[in-house]
Formats: structure tokens, sequence, C-alpha cells
């Protein structure tokens, strides 16, 4: 590396432990109850200090969570939708008041940069806003069906739910879930990843301060053991997951296998189609936008720019240049966040090195020679790292990196493109840098992804569109957030009635 930047970091960091110290508990009823399973530790991926470490939940602590919570849940279902949205209003308030402090645990335990953890509790503000406007929309319909006969639907809680969630955003990807099954009715157990755990101690903290009744949520700590538990456990009814696709698709069948309710969303190998008509300061600032935001450890991040024209093109030379020199001026710990743990440098750095060693890419910007922050030299960082000339098929094309990687495949024409891209076997999202409407409408039908963007590098939707891939991007059926997010966390029962038998009765009477 580099020498390192003399400048402070525009975070304050989280504290190391001391050693043998555990301040990571189970919130259960209201109460922090202290773990009786295997201990894990977090670190920092800042700098690698220790910030964090409890002992894990066992089997008999989880069964002592369920108790409390389907207790909650008899009395939790029957209060009103406007009494329940009123406490996610003030859990809002708290949220907003608190939201600098909670950025700042959120960079300590995930490696994010300020402004990325800022954004990501806003977004799942936004959707704590969708949850609270259900309580204003229709959510019962009656119909006379014939003469004298009424038809109607009653939308339900399912009962105690569970949402598994994954490193990469603490806050934004749990609230995704929490507001709108609360609010409809549920009680929530929540595992997070266990290399975040201190952003779920605070939301707990938050939502008791809010006036959430005891036993509503609770956060259980643990890894596989405690996964395996919740999907295999009859006493909750539906499990909703975001992670990689090869445990999306375990847990959508451990779960489905105890015959709950599943929608896991798994991963992405998503695609930048950029034309040679693309406007060149849009395309350059959104290519880097895509490939670097959350260091590339996100399931919408572009991995792979399709870039279209014959070889030498002026325009795509043109924009490449200049994303390249954008991605180049990043700094460390101030542009661009760190990689979540050493294994994941290992693993991204390994594939780099495959791909030159093999001739499958040649590098345009190696991010290995980027300038760390000063006293975070122990840190798991790499800066944002340009492949070119990426053979389709290899290891740098087809496998999600999830890192600051960006993997350039030349291709004569769309179609070609576009072959490429239907090939991948994910379909979160594909975007394509174009001034041309007939193309981007060819994108848009054509394209093997749930979310597609033109002009814009990373296409999530704003509530009230709801987020959701296709392909090996989701297990289930639906999407997670928007009214699918409420199907999914609600059930409908049918009331058929009369009252009064009629002189003029007829079949349906």
């Amino acid at each position: 590396m580099s020498e390192s930047l003399s400048q402070s970091l525009p975070i304050e960091l989280q504290p190391p432990l001391k050693k043998g110290e555990l301040n990571v508990n189970h919130w259960i009823g209201d109460t922090w109850v202290k773990g009786d399973g295997p201990v894990f530790q977090v670190h920092s991926p800042y700098n690698g200090s220790l910030i964090g470490a409890g002992a894990a939940a066992s089997s008999a602590l989880v069964e002592q969570a369920l108790t409390v919570a389907e207790k909650a849940f008899e009395h939790w279902r029957w209060v009103p939708i406007k009494e329940r949205s009123a406490v996610l209003f003030q859990f809002r308030q708290l949220l907003l008041r608190d939201i600098d402090g909670l950025s700042n645990l959120i960079c300590s335990e995930s490696g994010k940069i300020f402004s990325e953890a800022r954004a990501e509790i806003l977004k799942g503000i936004e959707v704590t806003e969708f949850a609270l406007s259900l309580q204003n929309s229709d959510q019962t319909q009656k119909l006379e069906v014939s003469r004298g006969v009424s038809c109607e639907f009653r939308r339900e809680p399912l009962g105690v739910v569970a949402a598994i969630t994954p490193f990469n955003f603490p806050a934004m990807v749990p609230m995704w879930m929490i507001p709108i099954a609360l609010v409809a009715g549920n009680c929530l157990v929540w595992k997070p990843s266990e290399k975040v755990p201190l952003t779920a101690l605070k939301i707990a903290e938050l939502l008791k301060q809010a006036g959430l009744p005891s036993g509503v949520f609770t956060v259980l700590h643990g890894a596989k053991d405690l996964v395996e538990a919740l999907c295999l456990n009859k006493r909750i009814q539906a499990i909703g997951f975001v992670g990689s696709s090869a445990i999306a698709d375990k847990v959508y069948q451990m779960g489905a296998a105890t015959h709950k309710r599943v929608l896991a969303l798994g991963g992405a190998k998503n695609h930048l189609i950029v034309m040679p008509d693309a406007e060149p300061q849009m395309t350059a600032q959104g290519i880097v936008d895509s490939f670097t935001g959350c260091a590339g450890q996100r399931c919408m991040a572009a991995s792979v720019l399709l870039a279209v024209g014959e070889q030498g093109n002026s325009a795509i030379e043109s924009t490449l240049t200049l994303a390249t020199e954008k991605a180049s001026k990043m700094r460390l710990g101030f542009d661009m966040g760190a990689l979540i743990s050493s294994q994941s440098l290992f693993k991204i750095r390994g594939a780099l090195e495959r791909a030159l060693a093999s001739g499958s890419g040649s590098l345009r910007l190696d991010g290995r020679e980027t300038p760390v922050p000063q006293g975070c030299e122990a840190g798991f960082w790499l800066g944002p790292t340009i492949l070119d000339q990426v053979v389709a098929g290899s290891e740098a094309a087809c496998d999600e990196l999830f890192g600051p990687v960006l993997s350039i495949i030349r291709v004569p024409s769309l179609s070609e493109a576009l072959t490429i891209q239907k090939s991948n076997p994910y379909g979160n999202a594909a975007s394509v840098f174009t001034q041309s409407a007939a193309i981007a409408d060819r994108v848009m039908k054509e394209a093997h992804a749930g979310m597609i963007g033109v002009n814009i590098g990373v296409p999530v939707p704003r509530e009230p569109f709801s987020f959701g891939g296709i392909g090996l991007s989701r297990f289930g059926h639906g999407d997670i957030t928007g009214m699918q997010g409420l199907e999914f966390w609600t059930q409908l029962k049918k009331v058929t009635s009369k009252w009064v038998m009629q002189s003029d009765q007829n079949w349906m009477s």
C-alpha cells in the first residue's frame, strides 16, 4: 500500500472492547438476556479492532423467546392499526433524532462511510413511512354479491414471524421488513448478521422508547445454527431473508419443509450496458457510483460493464476514461468504505490474481495500491478496481465477488450485450446508458432482471414501488417492500354472510 492518508476520518468509530468483555445480548420481552451458546466477535472493518462480542442463542433460548412472542401476539394482533402505526411514527421520530449516532455505529461495524450509513437509515425511514400510510388505505373490501348475500375479506397478521438479515445494510434491510410486519400486527423475531449486531441493539432500544409493547419485537444473535433453528421451528409462520443466493436457497427449502411462508432474496451479478450515444459525464458518474458504493458490497452494485461498439470506439473510450479517472480519485475512508472482513478481502484479491494470471482480464485501475486512512492499516481495504477486456464466461464475468471491482466486457452490438446479460442466472438489476428511447425500451423488455435502470446505475425503486429480483436473486414469490411486502406479512380471511331470507332468492342466495 502507498503511504496512509493524514486527514482525520469524518466518523466516530466505536472504541475497542476490553479482553473478555461481552456487549452483545439478546432482546427478549423488553429485557436484555445473556446468550448461552458459542461466543462470537465483531471487528471493525476500518481498523480490525474488536468492538463487539456476545454469546449466541441456544435452542432453549429460542424457545423462550418464541413463547414470549406468542403471548405478545395475542394482544398485539387486536390493537387497531392506527394505534400500531402511532408506535411506528414515534420510532420514525426517534430515528431522525438519533440518525448521526446510529450512522456512526453502522460505520464502525459495517465499514461504510458516513453518508452511506445515513442514506440507508433514510431509506429505512421511507419504508416506515409507507407502513404508516397503510392505516389510511382500504385493507378490507365488502360487496353485495347477490340478493341478501355479501362477501368480504379481512386482512389479518400471520403471527410470530422472523427476519434474517445480512451485514451489508445493518439498518436498511431489516427496515424493509420490521415496519410493515409490525404495523400489520405480527410479532417479529430478528436475527441480524453476527458481523453487525450493534445496530440491532440500538434499533431495539428505539422501538422500546417508541412504546412498542413487550414481546412484540425480539432480537436473537447467532450464526448458521440459529438460522436453521428459526427456519425449522414450526412456531414461526413466515421468514423474510436477505443474503447470498446459496443460503437463500437453503432457507427457502428449510422453511418450505415446515410449511411456512418464505421470501428469500439472494445475490446478483448486475450489468451496465453502455451505448456509444450515452451522455459521458452522467454515465461515468453512474458507473462509479454503482460499483464503488458500499465498497461494492450490495446486491444492486454493478459488477459487469458491457461496452457496446467496435473496438476503439471514441465515444465509449472517452466515457470509460472519464469513469476511470473519477474512480482513481476516490479516497478510502472518505469517499468509499472498507470490506467487511479479512476473508472477504482475501477472496476478492484471489479472484483478481486469477483473472490476471489466466489472461481473462487486464487491469485498468488497481485498487490494491490505493492509500488507506492513517491508523487504519490493519483494516480491510481495497480501492476501486477496474478489469478491462474481461472474457465472457470467466470468473470475473460471472461470479459475485461482492467488492469494488468492475469487469468490462467489450461487445460489438446491443444484441450481444443482451445475450450476455440474459445468460446470467441472477436477476436483480440491469441498467442501460443511452440517449435513445428505442434502445432503452428494448432493454426494459428483454433484460433478465426485476429492476431496470435507464441512465441510473443503481435502480433501487422508491416506495411504494417494491424491491425484488428474479431468477437466482429471489426464492419465493413477491417482493419484500411496497404492497407486496404487506401481502407477504398478512393473510386474507374471506367471509360470506346472509341475514334475511329473500323472497326472490336465486342460485347464488
